[in-house]
């Protein structure tokens, strides 16, 4: 495992955790309710935006920016990865079906099968409403495996490794199996439980895409997800 390289820069960006930093890529924990990019009716209050505040150390002037690698939802926390050139992005996201992402979710209820592999074709309608199809030809082919960290009478917490990352994949696979992400305002039906979805990108492991080197970078359980769980 890589060690993070912890910057004392005096404008690291509010709302974010660098866990690494060199010349080619950037490796952030991202909070729960932060955009990963920016949307139309909100430009400045995402990760990209101050992440690039950040490398230009707070000169708009400045030619520094960071490129968007891959995304997280609003509402999920966790660990996500920036470049720092159109190259180290074009190197991970080629090499992207090799990098390893294991998430944390508390769901609803108790699963009877207590370690698996979701699987299904996913496809989104026009209400931005992700769901699963049996037309391969209008579905993405998407695979969710899990295995049960622990249970209480209601609730599971759950060890996720994502084996594709299709949008929304495992809020919906979960959701469709009858045991939805704690506090997921779009997919769940049931009485939410929480004010923040109880979803974490906990870790990830991908090689440099120039020293080639493998770099793993691993949260922990966070402290909010542990006292989410004792609480319910």
């Amino acid at each position: 495992m890589i060690k993070s390289d912890r910057p004392t820069n005096k404008h690291q960006p509010r709302g974010l955790a660098i866990l690494h930093e060199d010349i080619d890529i950037i490796v952030v924990v991202k909070s729960a309710g932060l955009l990963t990019i920016g949307t139309d009716r909100e430009k400045s209050k995402t990760a990209h935006y101050l992440l690039n505040d950040y490398v230009r150390k707070g000169n708009p002037k400045s030619r520094n920016r960071v490129y968007v690698v891959h995304r997280l939802d609003k509402d999920t926390s966790g660990v996500i990865i920036f470049a720092k050139s159109e190259q180290a992005k074009k190197i991970l996201q080629e090499n992207w079906e090799n990098t390893e992402k294991h998430y944390l979710a508390i769901v609803h209820g108790r699963l009877t099968a207590k370690e698996g592999t979701i699987s299904s074709y996913l496809v989104e309608n026009k209400a931005q409403r992700v769901y699963s199809t049996n037309d391969a030809s209008k579905g993405k082919l998407s695979h969710t495996a899990y295995k049960i960290s622990e249970e209480s009478k209601r609730f599971s917490l759950v060890d996720i490794h994502l084996l594709t990352g299709r949008k929304h994949q495992i809020r919906v696979h979960f959701a469709e199996k009858g045991h939805p992400v704690v506090g997921d305002r779009k997919y769940e039906n049931k009485d939410i439980a929480s004010t923040r979805l109880a979803l974490h990108a906990r870790s990830i492991s991908f090689t440099h895409p120039f020293t080639y080197k493998l770099m793993t970078f691993d949260t922990g359980v966070p402290e909010d997800f542990i006292r989410l769980f004792r609480r319910l």
